[in-house]
């Protein structure tokens, strides 16, 4: 556990350093800056590893030249995968993803081939509350889309620039944000009906998610719940 938390905070860290050094590091100002160090804190990151990330990025401590690189491809199924990274040597990352989507079944493609199935959105995860409580706090913020989520939470998606005041508007009617970041999600999805081709898919994005310069993985899949619990029984066989 103390190497996966790790791993983690590694991540957050440069998120927030790259965010510092891209916008400032007043997080009032700087609305990635702040989704990240949101972020960091919803997984219990130290305030000293935030703020030490955030020096890092405005160059007060040790300088970072991390490079914000993204990775195209496509997985088992037809999914489309969306790699986002963040390097100190872009050419080892390159080599590094480029393996990864050899060996499990996936394959990488040039600049572009899957970026336009994605669109850049703010997205906030409500609990506590209903999809109608969530509508009447945000309606005047301008919300795309409003949806119910796993364990009874609301999934709010928006244009990027009205994050700041999707955040502020829920933070005015006392609402609990669970999670709330600028991410990109797919215009539509692919439905994966075979077990072996879900379980490979799940594979191929748990390996690259374990990359310690990647940061996001984004996909366009819709996994059946018939078909994730025959996964599920598969993993459970000895």
């Amino acid at each position: 556990m103390d190497a996966v938390r790790a791993k983690i905070f590694s991540k957050f860290s440069r998120e927030i350093t790259v965010a510092a050094k891209l916008g400032g590091g007043d997080p009032n100002f700087n609305p990635r800056l702040r989704a990240a160090i949101s972020a960091a804190r919803g997984e219990s990151m130290p305030n000293d590893k935030i703020d030490h990330a955030v020096k890092k990025g405005v160059g007060g401590a040790d300088g970072a030249n991390y490079e914000q690189l993204t990775y195209e491809g496509y997985g088992p199924g037809g999914v489309a995968l969306l790699v986002e990274t963040l390097s100190d040597n872009k050419n080892r990352t390159a080599a590094e993803i480029r393996a990864v989507f050899a060996k499990f079944n996936g394959s990488l493609g040039a600049p572009g081939s899957v970026a336009w199935m994605f669109k850049k959105k703010a997205l906030f995860m409500v609990s506590g509350a209903g999809e109608d409580a969530v509508l009447e706090a945000t309606l005047d913020a301008g919300p795309d889309d409003l949806r119910p989520a796993a364990d009874g939470q609301v999934e709010l998606i928006a244009a990027p620039e009205k994050f700041d005041a999707l955040e502020q508007a829920l933070k005015a009617a006392g609402l609990t944000v669970s999670a709330g970041k600028l991410t990109f999600i797919p215009d539509n999805s692919v439905s994966i009906a075979d077990p072996g081709a879900a379980r490979a898919l799940l594979t191929l994005i748990e390996k690259l998610e374990d990359h310690d310069d990647v940061q996001n993985v984004h996909a366009n899949y819709d996994l059946p719940e018939e078909i994730l619990n025959q996964i599920n029984r598969l993993a459970a066989t000895p």
